[in-house]
């Protein structure tokens, strides 16, 4: 097998291929153009979007070019597979918005520079916006619409499971639109292969039967596993919602949390996926006698490293041994800020973790303080009318809160 496919294959994203063989073969004679997409429909990826830009890096330390496709047209519509309902349609200047901000994530895990590295792939950014929003309707139908089996169409997984509860006709359209994608890429670009994630199976496998029927060369498709967790729950999901990696809708602390926090039995496959460490470094954290706890460390702050910058990690990790090892700087922990006189006066303890985001509501808050999880500077509060005071600040002008085992937020006193 090709040494790319290798890589691949032995830090865990493989799940299908259209032809091992046949694919090998082409990487082994030089550099393969290659894509995966992804539709802008919101404002920032979250870590289960980012897999098969995971192993975009690995195939562009290989030599081979990456495209990555934003989804300015697709946007538009929506990809129903994998998806129990229709999405939101957004307008065009939002969709423009999320595409700049996804291309800006992008640039994290792949590398765009105008000159990689030698031996490193040259990369770029395309917008399918450019060859989907003026299409005449009438000559796409004639043209590519004739190529399609609705039967066959309707025959693929994802399909069938939106058409048990409602699929729209611009829906149904999709696979259409991402196949003319795989198509243009082709056409204009070189590009023989694309991957993404399971989900994406019957979309890619249309692609390739469109560029054969339009008498193209021999196209492939490569999708990744689906990762879930050791317990069983999706990738990229926490008790406050999906891993954005956008800072402003999940903090960089609560980020590097979530892969600190992971289940011992995910460790070392997430290092493998989501991390740019070599395998024979992971390999040193699977001895039975190293304490886990360093395994989860690593990946944490590498993760954090990549998607927001070795400075961000830094703090993120110390804030997290500020805060459970007593040690380390306070800096990168969540924070709210309050104004002095509040505390001249008393603000009570319910209000005041609803206001630093540790509580939905008052009657949440009163909860988690009849269950003993409330600390106010590391000492539990079991009165819910408790009054937060000038008293409860310490020497450096805060307030630390804390909810339950692993939640905390630091109060500056303004």
């Amino acid at each position: 097998m090709n040494k790319a496919l290798e890589i691949l294959k032995e830090r865990g994203f493989i799940k299908d291929c259209t032809d091992y063989d046949q694919l090998s073969d082409l990487m082994d004679q030089g550099p393969v153009k290659f894509y995966v997409g992804v539709d802008p429909t919101g404002p920032s990826m979250h870590i289960g979007h980012v897999v098969p830009f995971f192993a975009m890096h690995h195939l562009q330390l290989c030599g081979h070019n990456p495209i990555a496709l934003v989804g300015g047209g697709t946007g538009l519509i929506g990809d129903p597979s994998g998806k129990t309902e229709m999405r939101k349609i957004l307008s065009v200047e939002e969709i423009q918005r999320n595409a700049k901000a996804i291309a800006g994530q992008l640039s994290k895990v792949v590398d765009f520079s105008e000159n990689p590295a030698p031996g490193v792939g040259k990369a770029v950014v395309m917008n399918n916006a450019d060859w989907l929003i003026d299409l005449n309707y009438i000559t796409f139908l004639r043209d590519i619409g004739s190529k399609f089996s609705v039967n066959r169409m309707l025959s693929f997984e994802g399909t069938k499971q939106r058409l048990e509860r409602g699929l729209s006709f611009i829906e149904f359209n999709y696979q259409l639109l991402q196949s003319y994608d795989f198509y243009m890429l082709w056409k204009n670009a070189g590009c023989r292969l694309q991957i993404g994630g399971a989900d994406q199976w019957g979309n890619i496998v249309a692609g390739i039967d469109l560029i054969h029927q339009m008498d193209g060369p021999q196209c492939f498709g490569l999708t990744f596993n689906l990762i879930m967790r050791a317990d069983g729950k999706k990738m990229g999901k926490s008790e406050k919602g999906a891993i954005f990696l956008d800072k402003n809708l999940c903090s960089v602390y609560d980020f590097y949390q979530y892969w600190r926090n992971v289940n011992d039995a995910d460790v070392i496959k997430f290092m493998k996926i989501f991390t740019f460490m070599s395998l024979d470094e992971i390999a040193e954290y699977e001895d039975p006698k190293r304490n886990i706890n360093e395994a989860k460390e690593r990946l944490a702050y590498e993760q954090t490293k990549i998607v927001h910058g070795e400075e961000e990690a830094e703090k993120a990790r110390d804030a997290a041994k500020a805060l459970f090892a007593g040690s380390g700087n306070k800096e990168g922990m969540p924070t709210v800020e309050i104004e002095k006189s509040e505390l001249e006066t008393g603000i009570g303890l319910l209000a005041l973790y609803v206001k630093a985001g540790l509580a939905a509501s008052n009657s949440a808050a009163r909860t988690l303080v009849m269950q003993g999880g409330a600390e106010v500077n590391g000492n539990k509060i079991t009165d819910a009318r408790y009054t937060v005071t000038l008293s409860d600040v310490t020497d450096e002008e805060d307030i630390i809160l804390k909810a339950g085992k692993k939640k905390f937020c630091r109060v500056l006193v303004k």
